[in-house]
């Protein structure tokens, strides 16, 4: 969470999603955090390849970080970073929003690996 902070204090609001993502990638790289960025995942069905999802970053193999621009966090952001937590079978992804007052971030965990505990 610190390097989303330390890129909205460098670059503030207004830039476009891709300038944010490499701003983090910048800082990730100094800090020597295990990252991918656009990691591809194949979405299939009966073994036939029918789209591909892109993640933002993976963080360390287990954590999804989707960066966004605007001031709050509509459906579609959140029913796509829960579409790719179900896709890769990961617990926990942060959607992270770049706004006019500072990063605002929501995390989002994979309800679907919870549901097998409910009575």
């Amino acid at each position: 969470m610190g390097i989303l902070f330390a890129v909205n204090s460098e670059l503030g609001y207004g830039y476009q999603e891709k300038y944010y993502e490499r701003a983090v990638e910048v800082h990730l790289k100094k800090e020597d955090i295990q990252y991918k960025r656009q990691m591809p995942y194949d979405i299939s069905v009966q073994g036939i390849k029918i789209g591909r999802y892109y993640l933002d970053f993976l963080i360390d193999n287990k954590i999804i970080l989707e960066l966004k621009r605007g001031s709050y966090f509509p459906r579609r952001n959140i029913e796509q970073v829960k579409a790719y937590l179900k896709i890769t079978g990961l617990e926990l992804a942060i959607l992270a929003n770049f706004t006019p007052h500072g990063v605002k971030y929501l995390r989002v965990l994979n309800d679907l690996n919870y549901k097998k505990f409910s009575l």
